[in-house]
């Protein structure tokens, strides 16, 4: 097997959109998750970037599967996500050739606000002579998503791209109010990201 390759790249990123735009015969491919910034920030710092795997899922997969199950009704029912982890997951041939792997994700994986896909950032690669498309959140659609769930590795991604390239903390918060989260979900997210805010220094007294 080869060794994991624990720092992804845009590299990376291409080689996902073309094996289930291939495997799937869509043009279109989801990524979600940390690895989702890619797209939009290739040059991400190294800790937002250290992941063995790439969430993904292509655009026709619901009408991918309801096409599988046709030609074998009665029989157990074809997914997806688990295609994608029997073909592509971790300990696959992919996995073994290339040092990480694609985790076979759905729509309702990641929790992104309302709107996302409208301000979706797109990448283009091609797959047997035709163009396909990699599907991501926006960088504040994304860090939305990641404080749904806040745990140790989410806030060293949001303070690792944040320190590299400041967020527009106000539009992250109301990105936060956009999403259908539980509200003390809510709550605490929007509190995390108030205390990346610097602190501001109290006035120096005025001289009479």
């Amino acid at each position: 097997m080869a060794e994991d390759r624990g720092i992804r790249t845009m590299d990376d990123l291409l080689r996902v959109v073309r094996a289930l735009a291939f495997e799937f015969n869509t043009d279109n491919v989801f990524v979600v998750g940390s690895q989702a910034i890619l797209a939009s920030m290739p040059d991400a710092p190294e800790p937002a970037r250290a992941s063995p795997e790439i969430d993904a899922f292509p655009e026709n997969a619901r009408i991918w599967e309801l096409e599988e199950n046709a030609k074998s009704p009665g029989g157990d029912p074809n997914v997806a996500s688990e295609h994608i982890d029997g073909l592509f997951g971790e300990g696959s041939q992919f996995h073994r050739t290339h040092g990480f792997y694609i985790d076979g994700v759905d729509e309702t994986t990641a929790k992104l606000p309302a709107g996302w896909q409208v301000r979706a950032i797109k990448v283009r690669t091609e797959v047997a002579g035709r163009s396909v498309y990699g599907i991501a959140p926006a960088p504040e659609d994304l860090i939305a998503s990641k404080l749904a769930r806040l745990d140790d590795r989410d806030k060293q991604f949001v303070e690792a791209i944040h320190a590299q390239r400041p967020l527009d903390l106000d539009l992250v918060e109301r990105r936060i109010h956009e999403t259908n989260l539980d509200p003390a979900l809510q709550q605490r997210a929007i509190a995390y990201i108030r205390s990346l805010r610097p602190e501001k220094k109290p006035e120096a007294p005025k001289l009479p």
